[in-house]
């Protein structure tokens, strides 16, 4: 892989990790829901820094050529990314659900004016 694809891939991922950092730091993602961003960039760092590894893993996994694997990785990452936010989307309605129906409840037994 040519050096300045290497340079260009490692400061994006690094600009990826440092922003999940602040917004953690910041409180606008838990530490939870940034592990989904930073292990995928951590790996990725990793496969850009030695490329031996990647080849190792596509001839072991019986991909033609590494791109071939590389794709595949960033696919299944969106797929899982896109899984786990599912998840959590499913999990905040359940809880505004139930706020909603707590607050219907208070508000029935409330005295009128």
């Amino acid at each position: 892989m040519p050096k300045n694809l290497i340079i260009a891939a490692i400061t994006f991922l690094l600009v990826l990790i440092v922003s999940v950092l602040c917004l953690v730091r910041k409180r606008n993602i838990s530490i939870k829901y940034s592990l989904i961003w930073l292990f995928p960039s951590i790996m990725l760092i990793i496969f850009t820094l030695i490329p031996g590894v990647m080849t190792g893993i596509t001839a072991f996994l019986g991909f033609q050529t590494p791109s071939n694997m590389i794709l595949t990785i960033l696919i299944s990452f969106s797929l899982v990314i896109n899984l786990a936010l599912t998840v959590i989307v499913t999990n905040q309605k359940d809880k505004i659900r139930l706020l909603v129906q707590e607050i219907s409840i208070i508000k029935a037994e409330m005295p009128k004016k």
